[in-house]
Parts: C-alpha cells; structure tokens; sequence
C-alpha cells in the first residue's frame, strides 16, 4: 500500500461532507474493511499511523480498506457528537465502500481508540465478519458488547485508556485481550508487530 494506491474522496454523508481515503488492492477481493480513527478532539484523523497501520493490514490481505474522517475533521462537515453522529458517518462510509466494491462483499469492522467504541455501535447495525479494536476507548465512552472472536490489542502501559479498564469491559463477555508488554496508547516503536500480530490472528480464523 502506498500513497499512489490511495483514493481520497468526499462523499455525501449525514452532516454533509465526508472525506473518505480508499486502498484497494487489483486482485479479486476478500472483502471491505472498514477503519475508524481516534478521538477527533485529541487531533485523531484517517491519517493517524495506528489508522494507517490498520489499513496497510487489511490491504495485504486482499481487503478494499475505507478509512474517513470522523464529523469535523479534515474535509468533513459538522461537529463532534460524542459518537451518535460519528456512528452515523461510519454507516454512510461503509454504504460507499459495499456500493463501489460489491455489497455481498464480507464486512470487516476495524477501530483504534474512540474509533473502535464507533465500531462496537456500528458493530449493532450491520452484519460484520469479524472485528478488530486497538486500544478500545472503553473509559470515557460506553463500548458496547462485541462477538467473540474479535481481535483486541492493548498495551500494557496505556495511559489514556488503563489496562484494568478494558479488562473490566472485557471480562463480562469472556473476551480474550493481546497485551503488548511496555507499550504506550499509541503504539509507538510498536506499529510493525501490530501488524504481524493482527495478521497471524486472521490467519488462524
């Protein structure tokens, strides 16, 4: 994936514009992976290099990956809404992307922080093959429930969302967590193995 295989584009999306960047690989498809970036009033963007990790994940594995800017942020219209708003400009992503790529293409739903609390309500509206959430943002925001075979990586010394908190989130629901020893919110020095590490999972399924 580089910067001549990405598509930016502005859509119609429920508060008016939506910026979208597109990566899709010229082989037939496994699927659409939709990636939702972090808190847009902390400066998260589709840019953001955990997002673009996530992308670069998907596209090697033969996945059309849909990353967008949240409401407010970068080419998109409209204002930060606590996630309502943001779970809706998810759905309007996720219809461009089954509209441009297949819609009986399987849906892939992926999030980094705020973006993966978006993913567990979107996670309520549409029929997705798997997930995945990196450092789900499961303090400040109600996460809701997710299937059980979703891939959820955290770091150990997370000083945004604590360790504890995501094991309370995730201990109700019998979820297993990968823990990366030593690593910080934001998965710096760290951004190659998340990559292997979501990859082998996949491959396990």
């Amino acid at each position: 994936m580089t910067p001549r295989t990405t598509e930016r584009e502005v859509i119609d999306g429920p508060a008016g514009a939506l910026e979208v960047a597109i990566n899709a690989p010229v082989a037939a498809l496994a699927g659409v992976a939709l990636i939702a970036h972090p808190l847009p009033t902390e400066g998260g963007t589709l840019d953001n290099k955990v997002v673009h990790t996530l992308a670069k994940t998907f596209f090697a594995l033969g996945y059309a990956s849909v990353r967008f800017n949240f409401r407010g942020v970068g080419r998109s219209a409209g204002t930060f809404d606590e996630g309502n708003g943001e779970t809706e400009d998810a759905l309007a992503a996720l219809v461009y992307g089954h509209q441009r790529f297949g819609e009986s293409l399987p849906i892939v739903l992926a999030g980094f922080s705020f973006g993966s609390f978006v993913q567990t309500r979107v996670a309520h509206r549409v029929s997705a093959a798997r997930m995945v959430l990196i450092a789900p943002a499961v303090n400040r925001f109600r996460a809701e429930r997710v299937p059980p075979d979703t891939i959820v990586v955290h770091g150990e010394q997370d000083d945004v969302v604590p360790l504890p908190d995501v094991f309370a989130w995730a201990r109700p629901q019998e979820l297993p967590i990968i823990v990366f020893p030593g690593c910080g919110h934001f998965f710096h020095g760290r951004l190659l193995q998340l990559q292997h590490v979501i990859t082998g999972q996949w491959r396990k399924q």
